[in-house]
């Protein structure tokens, strides 16, 4: 197996992360935090051992600089109680001093279990969120029934102007909850959103404002939410709904959810704004991983777990639809070296008709058009990458069904001995439609040593993935599953930093 660190996504230096945290702009800087467990037991991932906050830092949103833990789990409050492990929650900055710790102090809002009670805990910042001291009444939020331990977990906190107050959004099992505070620290239940469909243990949600097609007369919201689509043959991922919110409460578009990407790992999805965008778009980041297999995948090299790359997302209206559209963002381009390209070839059953350039493989991007043009026969267009001739991972187009893929599995001789269960939900094959089911087809494909990324037509469609190929398997063809298509373009460009 490659053992490999990613060339360009964040990873911890050593031991487990996960679920990654708002990031914020402040002093000249973007600031995220991630889950990170130092006390993980790569022999036994059941074992527990709590998260805590980790702190990096990036100018570009593609670099980033680690600093360490900056809120630890499992300290006492200020009457020596014990709440827990530092878990999922939201940071802001408190531009005007709303809860008395300083204008633009950072207030972190998370959620703290202890004995299976999911509270919520106040820590704040006055240093532009290098440290945090705890807030003396802590819990702001107690657990409702600590008896019966309800979900109760994962606030997300947003200033709302129209109403003038913070309003937040709590994962309560089947429904999200919405409570709204002046300062803070004293909360107000107001409403809850259900699903109408069975989606499972709510996680991470979301709620946010964008533009469909960039018009500000078309201003939306959109309530977002770790979610299972089992019902649909889908697997964990990141669902979301249009619709209003009226200061109290939020009211769909649709009873039936869309979802950011239909890849097997892509969770705890968080969204945050940019000044400079607007209400046009806005970034996005996820956990490139799934609690179906998470305890079971052959992490190597002292570290496990992944974020996305950073996307740049959008509302556009497909097929009468407001749609979540994302590309990653543009800093990317620059980690890339100028690349080779082919131009006009044939893609038939035999790689050697696509005539594609001499590549390194290792960390990479692909860029290609592929058509079925009039007297093309052929029914999908294959790109079979981490090959070493057993092995390999394949992404691609059906024309047929109009529909994106990504198969892993047999990605590598690493997860032949996962157990059955998580097994077969790590090789189940992962399908995204694309609307209006083009003729020709334009794939963006990042790789990155362990993780596959697809942004088909521009965003429209998105397929997230790990991978875990052999070492040296770094093959990379191109095929159809029958007859003839035709290649207008592709181009390979390594990792050059």
């Amino acid at each position: 197996m490659s053992e490999a660190r990613p060339s360009y996504h964040v990873t911890p230096q050593s031991e487990w992360m996960n679920d990654p945290q708002r990031p914020f702009f402040l002093g000249g800087e973007w600031h995220l935090y991630y889950l990170y467990n130092a006390d993980f037991n790569f022999s036994d991932p059941t074992a527990g051992g709590g998260t805590e906050w980790y702190h990096v830092t990036s100018q570009d949103m593609v670099t980033w600089t680690e600093h360490g833990v900056v809120i630890e789990k499992y300290q006492p409050n200020q009457n020596g109680v014990y709440l827990g492990d530092i878990e999922t929650g939201s940071a802001v900055i408190d531009t005007d001093n709303t809860a008395g710790f300083g204008a633009n102090a950072v207030v972190a809002i998370l959620t703290q279990m202890a004995d299976g009670i999911q509270q919520q805990s106040l820590f704040y910042s006055t240093d532009n969120g290098y440290t945090f001291t705890p807030f003396s009444g802590n819990p702001v939020m107690p657990n409702p029934n600590p008896t019966a331990k309800p979900a109760f977990r994962d606030p997300k906190v947003i200033w709302d102007s129209a109403s003038a107050e913070w309003v937040m959004a709590l994962a309560e099992g089947n429904k999200i909850g919405f409570y709204t505070s002046s300062n803070l620290k004293t909360w107000t239940y107001i409403s809850g959103f259900f699903p109408q469909v069975d989606l499972g243990v709510l996680e991470c949600p979301d709620l946010y404002q964008l533009d469909v097609d960039g018009d500000a007369t078309k201003r939306t919201w959109v309530l977002a939410m770790g979610a299972n689509g089992y019902l649909y043959g889908r697997t964990t991922g990141t669902a979301y709904w249009t619709g209003d919110w009226d200061g109290t409460e939020f009211t769909a578009d649709n009873d039936l959810p869309q979802w950011m990407d239909s890849g097997p790992d892509f969770y705890a999805t968080v969204s945050w704004a940019d000044s400079s965008l607007g209400y046009a778009s806005r970034y996005a980041i996820g956990w490139m991983n799934n609690w179906g297999y998470a305890d079971d995948l052959p992490y190597y090299g002292g570290w496990a777990g992944q974020d996305s790359v950073v996307r740049e997302i959008s509302l556009v209206t497909i097929d009468g639809t407001a749609t979540l559209v994302s590309v990653p963002i543009s800093s990317y381009a620059d980690i890339f070296d100028t690349g080779v390209s082919v131009y006009g070839k044939t893609i038939t059953t035999d790689p050697s008709t696509a005539s594609l350039p001499e590549m390194a493989g290792g960390a990479y991007v692909i860029y290609t058009t592929v058509s079925k043009n009039v007297g093309d026969d052929g029914d999908e267009v294959r790109i079979r990458i981490k090959g070493d001739g057993t092995f390999g991972t394949t992404v691609g187009y059906d024309f047929v069904h109009a529909q994106a893929f990504f198969v892993r599995d047999v990605d590598g001789v690493a997860t032949e001995s996962m157990a059955t269960a998580p097994k077969q939900a790590y090789d189940a094959v992962r399908t995204a439609l694309v609307p209006l089911a083009p003729s020709t087809i334009t794939l963006s494909v990042y790789v990155d040593w362990n993780s596959v990324e697809i942004f088909v037509n521009n965003g429209v469609a998105t397929l997230s993935g790990l991978i875990y190929p052999d070492s040296g398997a770094e093959t990379i063809e191109m095929v159809s599953g029958t007859g003839q298509l035709t290649l207008d373009s592709f181009t390979y460009a390594g990792v050059s930093v």
